[in-house]
């Protein structure tokens, strides 16, 4: 992405003298979703004098809708930008240019950080279902030691009961608990 066509075409030369190839080009943020999505892009690679909000925040909606690694080349090197850039799924913040023999390894840099910060939100997801999951159950079995004045192991293994015996998952059995109550 480039707003500029002259450098958009110095930046592409440089892609691809550094054995990438470039699937599309678009100047500005607000195609780049659909752009994206349409190219099946793998890397996305921006040049740009200095990156303004509306530009930050096309990339953070690229970042929600179509998660890629993001390469950003920058003339501007303020802190305040790096974080924004950096908030908005940038995985990679270059300044002053791009120099082809760089290329290649900040790019791999991009893809491996993009890589990992999926990996952490997958697990940071997984970690709040969990946590979710494990109030439902201890709120079921609440309400089943308060109804049937069982004490809590007693009231876990009837619902643990309950799951095994219509063959679903704990949490499920749980949450038809607590919805019974709130009906």
């Amino acid at each position: 992405m480039d707003s500029d066509t002259d450098r958009a075409a110095a930046v592409e030369a440089g892609l691809a003298a550094a054995g990438c190839v470039v699937v599309g080009t678009v100047a500005g943020t607000a195609e780049l979703t659909r752009a994206v999505r349409e190219s099946g892009a793998e890397v996305i690679v921006c040049d740009l004098d200095d990156p303004s909000r509306d530009e930050l925040e096309g990339m953070r909606a690229l970042h929600r809708d179509e998660p890629r690694p993001v390469v950003l080349f920058a003339e501007k090197a303020e802190p305040e930008q790096i974080e924004a850039a950096l908030a908005a799924g940038v995985a990679a913040y270059v300044v002053e240019g791009m120099a082809p023999a760089r290329v290649r390894p900040v790019i791999e840099v991009a893809i491996r950080r993009f890589r990992a910060h999926q990996a952490l939100r997958e697990e940071l997801a997984l970690a709040r279902q969990d946590l979710e999951e494990r109030k439902l159950v201890d709120r079921a079995k609440a309400l089943l030691m308060q109804r049937h004045r069982l004490s809590e192991p007693e009231a876990y293994r009837r619902l643990r009961r309950l799951a095994m015996d219509r063959g679903q998952k704990l949490a499920a059995v749980a949450a038809e608990i607590v919805g019974k109550t709130k009906a």
